[in-house]
């Protein structure tokens, strides 16, 4: 070949790449990037105004990563991605740390799965965030926005992201700790091959930050050997933001969380027992019920937080019974004369319980004195109808009823009049529960037919505005149970509701 050819080519080559990537018919995916460790390679995603750079040390598995980008948020973002293209199911494992300190306390250094290297992507990620933030993020479509579920630890040692099927799980370790999962798992679906990586933004336009990943693992995940196992994970929502927090997490079923007076502490009940978790840090706290070890997922604090309603199911063969005991714990007191019975909601005034009882085959709601005495059955309508509360005026109970053939929140007045229906869709609505100041219904909801079953199922929760506008928001979607959501559950300033959602994992 003329030697003195090969600049023309190399203009000519390159002059058509730039103009192919202008007319839009060339995208990140069509470079053929260099390997670097065990990635296929490495480049900037979205519109960065500072290259990022990728190195790779052999010896200790480690990448030193820089990027720039102002965000990895709402439908697009910007940053520097080390990726490796896989089709199967598998596990990135990494120690991070950023160089420096200062920065913007927003930047991240992220485990990443992504569909595709377009800004836009469908993706979900462990993002460790420059004050220590630890938090599982995700955008389930292209072009979605993106949503996130914070974990309580902070700046841990060791992250893991793991995709199984459709699950993507976020496992963290703090320094001498194993891998323990730390915010429950995401139904995302990615199409493959997909991409999985590591990943850097600065979280400022014009600012390059810098992280190492020591000792990365990227492994191909096998079908589990044995049965999935459950596991609950406690968390709280921001109803404006639909931010999510994870507060704990355990193996097995935790169910009914509510919020003591004071918004310092949980109650939720796991084993027959009723819990205290308070929310400034440390383990669960188990309330003394006496005689009540077979507490159900039905319990809740009075109005004035001196008194706890709970349902138990120790006595009358093993059916449901209604009590109240001190607060802080104490010999129970019976309310209700016949079971099952389980309680839902307190009147205002604290003077009466809301609860639904079993009465020759028939599900009803009920009211009683907090005293004892006679009940008073406010339904009579063939189908389920359950959860009532009041609102906090109490001038109505909502509750769900199945009597149109379909789950549907109805409300009534304190003495069963005027009985109407609130929502009426294609979807199982069950669990009303009005905001403190009235303005706002929190419910959830499962596909058309799944709100009777016993099992957990996919679901949302929502938030309807009763306003004039009778706005309708998803706050979360979920893998949902009879206790994710099913007794009061606002926050006592209106700003969080809290929830259990459920986890079928190896």
């Amino acid at each position: 070949m003329n030697h003195r050819r090969i600049p023309l080519l190399l203009a000519l080559a390159c002059g058509s790449y730039f103009l192919e990537a202008a007319s839009g018919r060339l995208d990140a995916e069509t470079l053929v990037p260099a390997p670097i460790g065990a990635f296929d390679g490495h480049q900037d995603v979205g519109m960065v105004l500072q290259a990022g750079s990728a190195q790779y040390d052999p010896s200790d598995r480690s990448y030193v990563v820089s990027g720039s980008g102002e965000n990895m948020w709402f439908a697009a973002d910007a940053f520097h991605f080390v990726w490796k293209k896989v089709s199967s199911d598998a596990a990135l494992t990494a120690a991070i740390s950023f160089s420096g300190t200062g920065g913007n306390r927003h930047r991240k250094a992220v485990l990443m799965v992504r569909q595709s290297l377009d800004a836009d992507s469908a993706y979900a990620d462990v993002a460790l965030h420059g004050d220590g933030l630890t938090s599982l993020q995700f955008r389930d479509g292209k072009g979605a926005a993106t949503h996130e579920i914070q974990s309580s630890v902070s700046a841990p040692k060791r992250v893991r992201i793991e995709k199984r099927g459709r699950h993507v799980t976020m496992w963290l370790a703090s320094e001498g700790e194993d891998f323990s999962l730390t915010a429950g798992s995401m139904r995302l679906r990615f199409e493959e091959p997909f991409y999985v990586g590591i990943g850097v933004c600065s979280h400022e336009k014009g600012v390059v930050e810098t992280a190492r990943f020591s000792d990365v693992e990227l492994t191909r995940l096998k079908p589990p050997a044995r049965e999935p196992a459950l596991y609950s994970t406690l968390e709280t929502v921001t109803v404006t933001s639909t931010d999510r927090r994870v507060v704990y997490v355990a193996p097995g079923r935790v169910e009914a969380p509510n919020w003591t007076r004071d918004g310092s502490a949980l109650l939720f009940n796991a084993g027959g027992r009723i819990h205290r978790l308070p929310l400034a840090g440390g383990p669960p706290e188990t309330i003394d019920t006496g005689f009540a070890t077979r507490c159900n997922s039905a319990h809740g604090p009075s109005p004035d937080g001196t008194l706890l309603a709970f349902s138990d199911e120790s006595q009358e063969d093993h059916r449901s019974v209604i009590y109240v005991a001190p607060i802080g714990g104490g010999t129970p007191r019976r309310v209700t004369a016949h079971s099952p019975s389980y309680w839902h909601g307190w009147s205002p005034d604290g003077s009466a319980l809301a609860f639904t009882g079993e009465r020759d085959g028939e599900s009803d709601v009920y009211t009683i004195p907090v005293t004892g005495g006679e009940e008073a059955r406010l339904t009579t309508a063939k189908g389920l109808d359950d959860g009532p509360e009041y609102s906090p005026a109490g001038r109505r109970i909502y509750f769900s009823s199945a009597r149109t053939g379909t789950s549907q929140i109805w409300r009534m007045r304190p003495d069963g009049s005027e009985q109407e229906e609130v929502t009426s869709d294609g979807f199982d609505n069950v669990f009303p529960h009005l905001s403190p100041d009235g303005g706002r219904l929190a419910f959830l909801s499962f596909e058309r037919g799944a709100a009777a079953s016993s099992e957990d199922r996919e679901a949302m929760l929502r938030v309807l505005s009763l306003g004039a506008d009778d706005k309708l928001d998803v706050i979360a979607t979920l893998l949902a149970g009879p206790g994710t959501i099913n007794v009061p559950s606002w926050s006592p300033d209106g700003r969080q509701l809290a929830f259990v959602s459920y986890h079928w994992l190896p």
